[in-house]
């Protein structure tokens, strides 16, 4: 019974271990523990330059976001999806 108990609490505390290092993993990754900060750098899809997250340009298109580096880089992705 004793056995039992120690290989119970055993199993316990390497689930908890494991656990922690499997969410450590996908924190790496951009998994779905990630929490984008606004220092982090976003893309421009118009002219590919990086610009922090604060400071871009948004705009919500098809129901997804897009970072711009300026309101003109903006005007030009809309441009070219419409047409």
């Amino acid at each position: 019974m004793l056995r039992l108990a120690i290989v119970l609490g055993l199993l316990i505390i390497l689930f908890f271990l494991l656990r922690g290092v499997i969410r450590d993993m996908l924190a790496k990754k951009g998994g779905p523990y990630e929490i984008p900060g606004k220092d982090q750098m976003v893309q421009d899809p118009v002219c590919r330059m990086y610009v922090p997250r604060a400071a871009a340009v948004s705009a919500s298109i098809g129901g997804q976001t897009y970072y711009f580096c300026s309101s003109d880089c903006a005007k030009t992705f809309q441009k070219q999806l419409s047409g």
